[in-house]
């Protein structure tokens, strides 16, 4: 019998040192959210100033949401880049996680290369592919040309632009769910997989009924980040599509909210913004928790 004392009785030194951790919290996360719920229902025309009262009506900003058209073109692709996140990021990642880990020679190789994306900054980024899809000399048109299509194309026109945005967000995060993904594959047992060709599984049979399902709750925990994350996106499309370039029409979420904070210098409107995003990040991160439901093996 262990006579020795249970050191785990007193919980006195355990909230001493949580204590700096929630009081973190409390500043930087908690106060500035319900601060921005109060903010939505006043006056505040400048950045850092004082409230000037309270909107008359008090709901006047979340009435202006519903008639607001850049706001609706804003969820619309918003929800478009959600979707194109699962699919894009956390789809292609699956794959490219899956092919790895089968390989035998050059998988730290392919680690970083796949990995490098995440590691540049977004801005550079949105500088990088500004200069690729350029309308005259641009590194796309150039290599269409050698191909012999001598009609130039304006990649961020009406009909491109959506395109020319997501496409570069999609490819700098497929790199931070590989690793996720390829993790969790590493911790499934070689001996499922032994025992499975022992028994005359394919490579394709392996992959359904040993990897995906263990896999399943990775994959969740993937889908959550990538739904959170499409409503926060901001910097590279900013520097590639400011004001939502052309003509509105790429408005998402994240540059809508800064647009009225720094540029349209209304931050009460900005404020309301934000909860939306906030508000849509719970309500779309349950639904997926529902679709996965996380599995127990």
């Amino acid at each position: 019998m262990n006579n020795q004392p249970n050191i785990y009785k007193n919980k006195k030194p355990v909230f001493f040192f949580l204590f700096p951790a929630f009081l973190f919290l409390a500043l930087y996360l908690f106060y500035p959210f319900f601060k921005n719920i109060i903010n939505s229902f006043q006056i505040i025309k400048d950045l850092g100033a004082p409230a000037k009262g309270w909107n008359d009506p008090i709901y006047k900003n979340y009435a202006k949401l519903f008639t607001d058209k850049n706001m609706a073109i804003a969820m619309k692709n918003t929800l478009i880049m959600i979707v194109v996140t699962l699919l894009g990021q956390v789809g292609i990642a699956l794959i490219l996680s899956l092919m790895v880990d089968n390989i035998k020679r050059g998988a730290k190789f392919f680690r970083i290369v796949y990995f490098f994306p995440i590691v540049v900054s977004a801005t550079a980024l949105g500088l990088l592919f500004n200069l690729i899809f350029l309308y005259d000399k641009g590194m796309l048109n150039q290599f269409l040309g050698m191909f012999g299509v001598t009609e130039l194309t304006d990649w961020k026109d009406s009909a491109h632009a959506m395109v020319t945005m997501m496409v570069p967000v999609m490819w700098q995060y497929v790199g931070f769910y590989f690793i996720i993904l390829l993790t969790g594959l590493n911790n499934i047992s070689d001996e499922l997989y032994e025992s499975a060709s022992i028994d005359g599984a394919t490579a394709w049979q392996r992959v359904r009924y040993i990897s995906l399902p263990l896999l399943h709750n990775v994959i969740c925990t993937c889908s959550v980040l990538a739904v959170t994350g499409a409503l926060k996106v901001f910097d590279l499309p900013w520097t590639m599509l400011p004001n939502g370039m052309p003509m509105g029409e790429t408005w998402l979420t994240g540059t809508y909210m800064y647009y009225w904070a720094f540029q349209g210098k209304d931050i009460d409107y900005s404020c309301t913004v934000a909860i939306v995003i906030v508000v849509l990040g719970i309500l779309l991160s349950k639904v997926v928790n529902m679709i996965f439901k996380e599995k127990d093996y």
